[in-house]
């Protein structure tokens, strides 16, 4: 299989306090990867350093065909629509509808042709399920369908690699469950997903490869049918 991200012997650094040491791992295309860990353990520092929020100061990695320990600054937007980002908060834009939320997206990465980016909009819709709700503010819509919303975005620029930080913490398990579903279709159609998430109870029930950040470490865990639970909580 073809790596997509590939970090080796790495250091992932918030501001200059040192979260994980010697971080070596793949993902390889239409890979879906858990990232797990307590809070603190530095799941959200790795992946704020796989979309370049945060520097890489030391060690090599490769994300979608970027060096990030040398990428310049003026190269971090090109990485940035080679990913896709699914936040916990929705972080949507709450004075416009769902359609201009995507639209808004669009314009700021460069499309110029209505056409084409009215026919991209209508096929993220599609793909999560929101085809019928493009007219709707987000206050109108529920926790689950905002983060619908939010996965639509992420695939707007078709790219190779999904980030989703937490993407199910402030749902309840029947909407956690329909979102992780929706992951589990992305990835199967080429993308690699690396999902940060505490939800044991999803996991168990979702089976695939698990990596656990712990004593500032990055260990493979195995597959979740691998793992016990009962140690992490």
């Amino acid at each position: 299989m073809d790596s997509i991200i590939n970090f080796q012997n790495a250091s992932i650094f918030q501001d200059n306090y040192l979260v994980l040491s010697d971080v070596s791992f793949k993902v390889d295309k239409g890979e879906f990867v858990y990232l797990i860990g307590r809070v603190g353990s530095g799941k959200s520092s790795l992946i704020k350093t796989i979309n370049a929020e945060l520097p890489l100061k030391e060690g090599t990695a490769e994300v979608a065909g970027f060096q990030l320990e040398n990428l310049k600054t003026r190269q971090v937007p090109a990485l940035r629509r080679k990913l896709g980002i699914v936040f916990q908060d929705f972080q949507l834009l709450t004075d416009r509808s769902v359609y201009d939320n995507l639209l808004f997206v669009l314009k700021a990465t460069g499309w110029k042709n209505q056409a084409e980016m009215e026919a991209r909009i209508n096929e993220v819709l599609e793909k999560t399920g929101l085809e019928h709700k493009h007219y709707k503010m987000p206050h109108q819509l529920s926790g689950g369908e905002q983060q619908r919303v939010v996965i639509a975005r992420a695939l707007l620029n078709n790219p190779d690699i999904i980030l989703a930080d937490e993407p199910t913490g402030n749902l309840d398990p029947e909407t956690s469950e329909s979102i992780i579903k929706i992951l589990f279709e992305i990835s199967s159609t080429g993308r690699a997903v690396v999902m940060a998430t505490h939800n044991y109870t999803l996991l168990k029930k979702y089976n695939a490869r698990t990596l656990k950040c712990e004593n500032g470490k990055l260990s493979e865990t195995g597959h979740t049918e691998e793992i016990d639970f009962t140690l992490l909580e």
